[in-house]
């Protein structure tokens, strides 16, 4: 399988996915219809996270569609700073 890369940088060291609040979780599977990279699947019932680095880097369009209120998602600032310290990381590597 091939790493996967965003803008350069390895897509599994950018903490960008969805986390499902199971005491909020409804079970409607409105998050496993809507997305489109497979991101959530089904499991005893309810959503649950089984592809987290298939998610796009900043994408959030799960979260207004979920009537319970049971998607979150880290803050655009923390994946601001993220995506800056590995951008660091990175160019210092490619000297």
């Amino acid at each position: 399988m091939s790493k996967r890369m965003y803008n350069g940088l390895p897509r599994e060291e950018i903490p960008w996915f969805p986390r499902v609040d199971s005491k909020r979780c409804t079970g409607c599977g409105t998050c496993i219809r809507i997305c489109p990279n497979k991101v959530y699947r089904e499991r005893d019932g309810k959503p649950e996270v089984a592809d987290p680095f298939g998610c796009v880097v900043g994408c959030s369009g799960c979260v207004p569609q979920c009537p319970g209120q049971a998607i979150s998602f880290p803050s655009l600032i923390e994946l601001r700073d993220v995506l800056k310290s590995l951008e660091t990381k990175y160019a210092k590597k490619a000297r």
